[in-house]
């Protein structure tokens, strides 16, 4: 059976952390789990502050070139324990851990190829649904993105959903609205024919 990307996008990293731990309490190994959280606005969601003077330099002048940190801001022995400090191109520091963040500064990757957006087709997004993804999270948002076998792709959106993922294509609506004209996610795929890279 073939794995697949299952992505979700949550408003709040409370939601998301939510998310994590339910998957993991469903068996769902830490090492097939990603969360990546833009946290634009103080107070904004339960981590810990970002105090960019105790950050290395690279952390915060490396936007460009997508340079991990290895500094924990997480407990416990999960995936959320593994949160550092993270420079994707585009988007600034963010918070991340996971195997969705060895794509995103695979080395060799250029910023144009590179980034959210590269990480996200790599892992079998369409362009529109990666270049939407990572609006949200530039705009504050927090994606959660899990690699499962076609066996274990119901449970796992249903935890997703129930988590209090958001309905991507209405957001990306409200911000067209507004302006914006990215990528396009097109019809959320019915449960029963869900594609290599599945979005939510």
């Amino acid at each position: 059976m073939a794995a697949r990307a299952l992505t979700a996008l949550f408003d709040d990293y409370e939601a998301a952390a939510r998310a994590v731990d339910q998957l993991e309490a469903a068996g769902i190994p830490h090492s097939e789990i990603s969360i990546i959280s833009n946290r634009t606005e103080p107070g904004a969601s339960a981590l810990p502050p970002i105090d960019k003077a105790e950050q290395p330099d690279e952390a915060i002048d490396s936007a460009g070139t997508g340079a991990t940190v290895g500094t924990v801001l997480g407990g416990g022995a999960g995936l959320l324990a593994g949160l550092g400090l993270l420079a994707i191109p585009g988007l600034g520091p963010v918070v991340a851990a996971g195997w969705l963040v060895a794509a995103v500064t695979a080395a060799g990757v250029g910023a144009a190829a590179g980034g959210l957006i590269g990480g996200l087709t790599g892992a079998g997004l369409s362009e529109g649904e990666a270049e939407t993804y990572a609006e949200g999270v530039r705009r504050g948002g927090t994606l959660v993105t899990v690699r499962a076998e076609d066996a274990r792709a119901e449970h796992v959106l249903t935890i997703l959903d129930r988590a209090g993922s958001i309905d991507l294509d209405e957001r990306a609506d409200g911000w067209r609205a507004q302006g914006w004209t990215g990528g396009t996610v097109g019809p959320t795929p019915s449960r029963s024919d869900l594609p290599t890279g599945t979005s939510r």
